[in-house]
């Protein structure tokens, strides 16, 4: 009889969130089972290695991605606002993905920086629609400054304190761009 896939996308998430926590060297296999509670058997019944975690990861990835591009497409008030207003740490599926899988680049995890590199060059194709090439590369700049501030100054939980007033100042400088 098939797992649920419930076991599945649980052992998934454990991965994610030791990839987030500890980075990949600690997201073992054994840790990844002992997160989802599951035992280290019926995590191999759904990746038979670490390699297979990481591929459903990305796989994860690229769907929160598409959806996401989707939305920037059809946002009221434009892909580059959307990418600025979305650019601070709100916990999302995306937010999760996005940072566990940072940590597979981090250690140049090939396959990662390439899917990376395919998102990013998505995102600039919709910007740029939106607001031209350069403006688009400066868009992307904001979004990612709000990001990473956010993290030194607070992590993920507090660092969105006072970047609101950050994002509705770029979107000031966003609207003075466009002109």
């Amino acid at each position: 009889m098939p797992r649920k896939p419930v076991a599945r996308d649980s052992v998934l998430d454990a991965f994610e969130a030791l990839l987030i926590e500890v980075g990949e060297r600690a997201a073992t296999l054994d840790a990844v089972a002992k997160r989802a509670g599951v035992s280290k058997g019926g995590l191999l019944y759904h990746f038979p290695n670490k390699e297979s975690l990481i591929g459903a990861l990305l796989e994860r990835l690229d769907r929160l991605a598409q959806e996401d591009i989707e939305k920037m497409k059809t946002a009221p008030d434009g892909s580059a606002a959307y990418f600025i207003r979305t650019s601070l740490w709100a916990g999302t599926p995306m937010d999760r993905a996005f940072v566990a899988a940072t940590r597979l680049a981090e250690v140049a995890h090939e396959e990662t920086r390439r899917r990376f590199a395919g998102i990013q060059q998505q995102w600039q194709d919709v910007l740029a629609e939106d607001v031209g090439p350069e403006v688009a590369k400066a868009v992307s700049y904001m979004g990612d400054g709000l990001y990473f501030n956010a993290m030194f100054e607070g992590g993920q939980e507090g660092g969105n304190v006072g970047r609101e007033a950050d994002v509705e100042i770029l979107l000031g400088v966003l609207d003075r761009l466009r002109k």
